[in-house]
């Protein structure tokens, strides 16, 4: 089963969302990329505008500049990034074993994120109220 820390590495923000760029998706799910992408292709009515979004030229150039890996820079197209509602999307099209337990460590690590995020506004607030006084 992937772990926490095997599903945060893969969370990238694009456009003020967390993603999980599909070539990552796939490392995740044990499958290749283009099944990845013939699976979105196959069932369009399952991600509306908001669940999948392609990379804009400059966003896969400022992405190759942050990650520096030569995964992004063998791509002949521009890839994809899954929202969190595009990966419960997907994980009703993926129906393997490993497709399940991948779908609840993303759950999981969308979840520990969230409550942690909002931990930290907590405290940040509870910083600033503190400092009022």
């Amino acid at each position: 089963m992937e772990k926490f820390e095997d599903v945060d590495s893969k969370i990238i923000e694009l456009r003020h969302q967390k993603v999980i760029l599909d070539s990552d998706v796939a490392t995740l799910y044990g499958v290749a990329t283009r099944d990845i992408n013939k699976a979105v292709k196959n069932n369009p009515e399952k991600f509306p505008q908001g669940y999948i979004f392609e990379l804009m030229k400059e966003e896969l150039g400022s992405l190759r500049w942050k990650i520096s890996t030569t995964k992004l820079s063998k791509t002949r197209t521009l890839p994809k990034a899954f929202t969190e509602k595009g990966l419960y999307m997907l994980a009703t099209i993926l129906k393997s074993k490993k497709a399940t337990q991948t779908t609840l460590a993303i759950i999981e690590t969308y979840a520990k994120i969230k409550h942690l995020s909002r931990n930290i506004r907590e405290l940040s607030a509870e910083h600033d109220k503190q400092k009022k006084e």
